[in-house]
């Protein structure tokens, strides 16, 4: 048997070497940021920055980033509060009440993350247009109001808890609506901190939806809006990473500080089938 502080020490290297590989591709956009085109460009590349801080003010000359960062802010916060509300109803619901139909309707469910996303623009779209909510946030936001994952989540935490629980509301005169809001909600918390993680970091990155939806510069966010910092012929590498590590600093900032959370809601989800 290998002695345990080998494998002890086999493991940290392991981690370490997982680190740098996840960290490294963050260096080289934070020193890419503060070169010169030509030297973002140089091949062979070169390491050293040129300490070009002018290519952070030249980003909030080239797009409206107070007006997309907002807009990415409350389009993340819709979608979260939206997800952690109707998410949760349904996956109670899966998870607690009896109703005929209920294990062929979450397979009705569960099959919908297998559809590929694609499918489902252009009906999307069609159905913005017909109510007249191209070029505003309503048209971004709408579409990520509910997700199946965000079901599954949570009915996984649901099924966690104790039976015994709603039993004792119940003899306390508590109906399902009330048992949902005042019982089981605030045990969920875990599990509402992960998705609702999960889905502010899909929100903030989104770009394919934002774009189809929105033209006008004052109504896009970030994502779509450091988009078109690319030109067809050419592309300013510094100015581009500079605007993308500002956009990405609040998603590492909530990540950083909820990641205990994260990881004790996801672990949590997984106990029951």
């Amino acid at each position: 048997m290998a002695d345990p502080k080998r494998r002890m020490a086999g493991t940290h290297v392991t981690l370490i070497l997982g680190s740098a590989v996840m960290v490294i591709p963050f260096v080289w956009q934070l020193l890419t940021s503060l070169k010169t085109l030509t030297n973002a460009t140089r091949v062979p590349p070169t390491i050293a920055p040129d300490w070009r801080w002018a290519n952070y003010a030249q980003v909030f000359e080239l797009l409206p980033f107070g007006d997309q960062f907002l807009n990415t802010a409350l389009v993340a916060a819709a979608r979260t509060a939206g997800q952690l509300l109707f998410c949760s109803m349904a996956a109670y619901a899966f998870a607690r009440l009896r109703f005929p139909g209920r294990g062929l309707l979450f397979g009705l469910f569960l099959s919908v993350l297998m559809v590929p996303p694609a499918l489902f623009v252009i009906p999307q779209y069609e159905i913005m247009a017909d109510l007249g909510w191209l070029n505003s946030l309503g048209a971004i936001i709408a579409p990520g109001l509910f997700s199946a994952f965000g079901v599954f989540l949570l009915r996984q935490f649901f099924l966690g808890l104790p039976r015994e629980l709603d039993e004792a509301a119940r003899l306390d005169g508590a109906g399902p609506l009330r048992i949902y809001w005042s019982v089981m909600l605030p045990l969920a918390k875990p599990g509402l901190l992960a998705l609702g993680i999960l889905v502010v970091l899909a929100s903030w990155n989104d770009l394919f939806w934002p774009l189809i939806v929105n033209t006008d510069p004052e109504q896009m966010t970030l994502s779509a809006g450091l988009a078109s910092l690319q030109g067809q012929f050419q592309t300013d590498y510094p100015v581009l990473m500079a605007g993308s590590l500002l956009a990405s600093l609040p998603v590492i900032v909530v990540f950083t500080v909820m990641q205990r959370h994260f990881i004790q809601g996801i672990a949590f989800s997984g106990n029951k089938s």
